[in-house]
């Protein structure tokens, strides 16, 4: 069973390990085509004004438009899940879970990166900057990363998948063979999204404390905070409803 979680548009900068490479990435045998996406995007980001890239990159402060100029061949990077910064990271609080706890979230995680596509939460990835749904000259990189890598997908991710991912990634890969297990977060009767992140990275949390191998293994377990309200089954997918409780 594998988890598929979405990126975050902050990141957490430097980094120990060597730069954009094929050894840092899972699923080797495709590297020539991220290197594709990221030849496009090197070449693109160096032919734009800074004024320019401060729309396309969604920044204003142009010191951090001209940090994000600069080319990632030569940046050091680091774990995945250690290099995003957001809601749904600040919950899960990978660097003080134990290092069981911190092996299952590597192996068994999946992010769905605007620039580099699928990725394993140990594969090591730079400082960048892309913008969620900034197009790239000539080539529609969601779709790109979707024909090139499911087959390969759908053979890693087993028959069993949690899916915690926003909406926007299922455009990089839809699980199609695969049984499963997606949410809905609701408060008062309202869904929030806000608070989805936040739930997003506990369940990944307790999923990984509990060295959870099936959709029947959390089925079993309680989440803090939730209570299941609801199960909508739909062909290969089952959508649980949870109530956020005070």
């Amino acid at each position: 069973m594998k988890i598929l979680l979405a990126p975050a548009e902050t990141k957490n900068s430097g980094g120990e390990n060597k730069p954009f490479c094929k050894e840092n990435f899972f699923l080797e045998e495709l590297f020539e085509k991220r290197e594709e996406i990221f030849n496009t995007y090197e070449e693109y980001v160096s032919s734009l004004t800074i004024e320019e890239l401060s729309k396309w990159f969604g920044l204003k402060k142009l010191e951090e438009v001209e940090k994000y100029k600069e080319s990632l061949k030569d940046k050091p990077t680091m774990k995945a899940i250690n290099r995003y910064e957001g809601v749904a990271f600040d919950a899960l609080d990978y660097k003080n879970l134990d290092e069981k706890t911190q092996k299952y979230i590597d192996e068994n995680v999946l992010l769905f990166s605007n620039l580099f596509g699928p990725i394993k939460a140990n594969d090591l990835i730079p400082d960048y900057k892309y913008k969620q749904g900034a197009k790239l000259p000539n080539i529609n990189v969601e779709k790109f990363y979707l024909e090139n890598f499911s087959d390969s997908l759908d053979e890693f991710v087993g028959e069993e998948v949690i899916d915690l991912r926003a909406g926007f990634y299922e455009k990089f890969y839809k699980v199609k063979k695969a049984n499963v297990l997606t949410f809905k977060f609701i408060k008062d009767g309202k869904v929030v999204s806000h608070w989805a992140k936040f739930y997003r990275g506990k369940l990944l949390q307790e999923i990984a404390k509990n060295d959870i191998k099936n959709h029947s293994e959390f089925m079993q377990i309680q989440i803090p905070g939730l209570k299941l309200e609801e199960i909508q089954e739909k062909k290969n997918v089952k959508l649980l409803i949870m109530s956020i409780e005070d």
